[in-house]
């Protein structure tokens, strides 16, 4: 039967052009952060995690959800939850979690705590991000800069000592100096971006230790 039509043999391809196969990526991506999110929710509840690695993990989480979910947004997929539906996918913790906008051990403090976290991780994201993509000119680096002191500054549980906030106020006060003209070398590019990293690091571990 099969001999008669070899149209059968052919491998069946999701998209038919780059455009294509970016927006199956995009929805690839989206359907892994929910995932993912409903499992951290279960480990939490099961105490497989501490309280502190759920918070940094899930903040982190909701940040990249909201990226993720604005690449994926359309007429077909207006809310969350049409994605949800339409993939069948048994995700109600990690909605719940969507809805709140924040991670479960954080009270509802108006959102402040919650969203100065969310800020920094997503400000830290960016900057780490255009740094690896060439980015190197002052003024396209110093407002994500300028935004992750001021946001880092009106988060009370980072110590006023703490590394990670010294390193990337000692850059802003670089770039301040700078021409919005101006670029960073090279080797000031691979230095602020292994900053960047440790004072990231240094913030999760923070979160982790509170």
């Amino acid at each position: 039967m099969q001999e008669n039509h070899p149209e059968l043999y052919e491998e069946v391809k999701l998209y038919r052009n780059a455009r294509e196969r970016e927006k199956y990526d995009n929805m690839a991506e989206l359907y892994a952060l929910i995932n993912t999110l409903q499992n951290l929710e279960k480990a939490y509840i099961w105490d497989c995690i501490t309280p502190q690695e759920y918070t940094a993990s899930c903040s982190k989480l909701l940040v990249q959800y909201k990226v993720a979910f604005k690449q994926v947004q359309s007429d077909e997929f207006p809310t969350v939850d049409a994605f949800v539906k339409k993939f069948r996918l048994d995700c109600t913790a990690a909605l719940e979690r969507i809805k709140e906008d924040r991670p479960i051990t954080i009270k509802d403090d108006k959102g402040n705590t919650s969203k100065c976290i969310a800020d920094i991780v997503s400000l830290f994201i960016t900057l780490m991000d255009k740094l690896r993509l060439e980015i190197k000119a002052m003024d396209e680096l110093h407002p994500e800069l300028r935004d992750l002191v001021d946001t880092m500054n009106r988060l009370s549980l980072i110590p006023s000592g703490f590394e990670g906030k010294e390193k990337v106020t000692n850059w802003l006060n670089t770039l301040n100096a700078m021409q919005a003209s101006d670029e960073l070398s090279e080797s000031q590019v691979r230095q602020l971006l292994f900053d960047l990293e440790t004072a990231y690091a240094a913030f999760n571990n923070l979160l982790h230790s509170t």
